[in-house]
C-alpha cells in the first residue's frame, strides 16, 4: 500500500516498541493515507520514516505529518532533528530542503542499490521554527 520501499508492518510494530519511539498517522475516513516514525535520545529527534500512499503523495500529507513529528520535537525538548534519504531521491531531497534541512555528511553506498544516503539536519531552535518553541 506505501509502497516498494515501504517498511513491513511487522517492521513498523517493532519500531514503535523502542525506547524514545513517537508516531504520527495521517487517516481519513478510516483509511491510514501516512505515518511518520521519530526516535528521541536527550535533544535530538532522528525522523525514522515518512510513509505516504503512492495515490495520495504532493497532497500535503508529508508535509503535515513533518510539521506534526517538528512540533512534538521541539515540546519534547528537542534542539535539532536528522533524517538520512537516499541521493537518488530528489523529490525528497527537495522537500525536506524547502523544510528548512540542510545537508551535514553522507554515507557512501549505503542503499541497497549503491545509492549515497545524504544525512541532513534541522535546528528547532525559536527561530527555525518561526517563532514558535
Amino acid at each position: 500500500m506505501f509502497g516498494g520501499d515501504a517498511w513491513s508492518e511487522a517492521a513498523v510494530l517493532d519500531e514503535l516498541e523502542g525506547p524514545g519511539r513517537h508516531a504520527v498517522a495521517a487517516v481519513e475516513d478510516g483509511d491510514v493515507l501516512g505515518y511518520a516514525v521519530t526516535m528521541r535520545s536527550a535533544d535530538l529527534v532522528d525522523l525514522q520514516r515518512i510513509g505516504v500512499r503512492p495515490d495520495r503523495r504532493r497532497g500535503g500529507v508529508a508535509r503535515a505529518l513533518l510539521e506534526e513529528v517538528l512540533e512534538d520535537a521541539i515540546v519534547q525538548g528537542a534542539n535539532r532533528m536528522l533524517l538520512e534519504v537516499s541521493a537518488v531521491n530528489a523529490a525528497a531531497l527537495g522537500f525536506y530542503a524547502a523544510a528548512g534541512f540542510v545537508e551535514i555528511d553522507r554515507r557512501r553506498r549505503y542503499y541497497r542499490d549503491g545509492s549515497d544516503a545524504v544525512v541532513m539536519r534541522r535546528s528547532l531552535g525559536r527561530s527555525a521554527c518561526g517563532g514558535r518553541g
